[in-house]
């Protein structure tokens, strides 16, 4: 009878670490998409207040149209390693290129979140 309840306790277990790693991977995806948007933030922040102090600073028209384009360049990199990542992508030096099969790296949200500092 010892063994039966034994076999329970560890099959309860189980679920209970089944039911854990859902929720961390569901943790890890809401962590993913908070950072992102974070990011997405940050980033419109910097061209509005670049695009503030152009409009203080009283430059000519020629100078703000070199601004925003200089301000744009450096936003598409980022933007265009977020969508990669986006569309399943790793875009960490560990694993560049490859596939993320759906999971979430930690590496590249580390790498995606550096890139608006």
């Amino acid at each position: 009878m010892k063994d039966k309840n034994f076999l329970d306790s560890v099959m309860e277990f189980e679920q209970q670490l089944e039911m854990m790693q859902r929720q961390f991977s569901d943790l890890k995806e809401i962590l993913a998409q908070t950072m992102e948007e974070r990011h997405a933030l940050q980033l419109e922040n910097h061209h509005l207040r670049a695009r503030l102090e152009e409009l203080h600073a009283g430059q000519p028209a020629a100078g703000r149209r070199k601004a925003k384009k200089n301000a744009i360049d450096i936003g598409e990199g980022y933007d265009n390693l977020a969508r990669l990542y986006h569309e399943g992508f790793h875009v960490c030096h560990v694993h560049f290129g490859s596939s993320r099969k759906g999971d979430d790296c930690l590496f590249c949200l580390s790498f995606l979140n550096k890139q608006n500092s």
